[in-house]
């Protein structure tokens, strides 16, 4: 088992991924649909695609499970990453004097951006998952605490170097942002796999009958359904909050990608303030996933009934971050209650959350261009915002059932720290 300095750099990966990922779904989306006045659902296709060539993870979970050598998918998914973000910046460049050239980049580029996350990130969990020993909820917080650094780095750095903006401005920030992602990714894995315990899964184990033995555990289902329904509410403004930024309060590029940083700011207090009451015994996996749906679904509210964009933002920033520490801990938790099959299951969890997270965007961004044929810009926005409240306290619903069940979910009730 690795120490905390080791565990601590290790999870520098997630804030590489973090931030290459935020790219995508903040920059480049109010990019699309503002700058170039593209329809809202190109970004929703677009992500979707990203999120649908996922479905892979598991496949990339039982590789690991059955191999090892983590480390070389890890930073051969970043790279894939990097490639698909320049690509789309590119896109953007080339965009306004040939849209279909553009059109074929984007979905090649999110093609190549899905594959990356989904063998980094599944990769990454399981290295992380075997690294950690006993301390799977701390290892999980720090590693979206990380995560959400990187994306508040890359939202706040980038809009600050895009100043002014310009396309040909754009590429050249990107491919910076991308390098310094795969030399972080590199310092972080150095040395880090030789000292994790070897995987312990029969290596004639086929994927198939690795998912049927996952599925056939009620504890893994139910809570692949919890993981389905939360991300679905989690990811439904993530599309749509630029452009509301820019079509509803006139925020420019620069400015609605510093809001995406301080939404994200305010995820990380939330995670920070969930992980210190968690370590002095107050409050547990179960409390925070349950408030911050409840928390996430009132910012979501303040938005939609048109309140004050930075207080209303702030408030779902902090539901969010509440929410993620309580959920993810409890995937960490639950997948490594089988210890021959941590990254099948955290496969299996990515896979839910990536098709929750594509359909999110379908719906967002098709939901937005049809209320906007039959009603205001405003009303078109609010009407989304509302759907996502509305799925984010049924989340807490069942969230609150399902975890309170010790029997079924026992390794979900543990606290960040134990």
């Amino acid at each position: 088992m690795i120490g905390w300095g080791t565990l601590t750099r290790l999870c520098l990966v997630n804030a590489a991924i973090g931030g290459l990922a935020a790219l995508p779904v903040n920059l480049f989306n109010r990019l699309m649909t503002v700058e170039l006045s593209w329809p809202a659902l190109l970004p929703g296709l677009l992500v979707a695609l990203h999120y649908g060539v996922q479905l892979t993870r598991p496949a990339w979970g039982h590789r690991s499970d059955v191999k090892g050598g983590r480390t070389v998918f890890i930073l051969g998914g970043l790279v894939l990453v990097s490639l698909g973000v320049i690509g789309t910046a590119y896109g953007i460049l080339v965009a306004s004097g040939t849209p279909m050239m553009a059109l074929a980049v984007w979905v090649v580029s999110y093609t190549a951006i899905g594959m990356g996350i989904g063998a980094a990130g599944t990769s990454f969990l399981a290295l992380l998952a075997a690294a950690s020993g006993s301390r799977k909820g701390a290892a999980a917080t720090l590693a979206w605490l990380f995560l959400i650094a990187g994306a508040i780095a890359a939202s706040i750095g980038t809009g600050i170097a895009l100043e002014p903006y310009s396309a040909e401005r754009l590429l050249v920030i990107v491919s910076v942002v991308c390098a310094i992602a795969c030399v972080v990714a590199l310092l972080a894995t150095l040395g880090v796999e030789q000292h994790v315990p070897p995987t312990t899964m029969d290596p004639a184990t086929p994927l198939r009958d690795a998912l049927r033995q996952t599925w056939a555990d009620p504890a893994a289902r139910q809570f692949t359904g919890f993981v389905f329904l939360s991300i679905l509410a989690f990811y439904l403004s993530e599309l749509i909050l630029e452009p509301f930024a820019g079509h509803i309060h006139g925020l420019s590029p620069e400015d609605s990608t510093k809001l995406s940083g301080g939404k994200d700011g305010a995820a990380l207090l939330g995670m920070i303030g969930a992980g210190v009451l968690s370590h002095f015994r107050f409050g547990s996996l179960r409390t925070w996933a349950i408030a911050g749906c409840l928390i996430s679904a009132t910012g979501l509210l303040a938005l939609a009934a048109g309140l004050p964009l930075v207080p209303a933002t702030v408030v779902l920033g902090l539901g969010n971050g509440l929410f993620v520490v309580g959920a993810i801990g409890s995937m960490m938790q639950l997948a490594a209650a089988h210890q021959d099959a941590t990254g099948t299951r955290m496969g299996v969890f990515g896979a839910a959350q990536a098709v929750a997270a594509g359909l999110a965007g379908l719906i967002a961004t098709g939901m937005l261009d049809l209320a906007r044929f039959v009603a205001s810009d405003a009303q078109a926005y609010a009407s989304v915002f509302a759907l996502e409240a509305i799925l984010f306290l049924a989340a807490a619903v069942m969230a609150a059932r399902i975890m309170a069940r010790p029997d079924d979910l026992k390794d979900a009730t543990m606290v960040p720290g134990e």
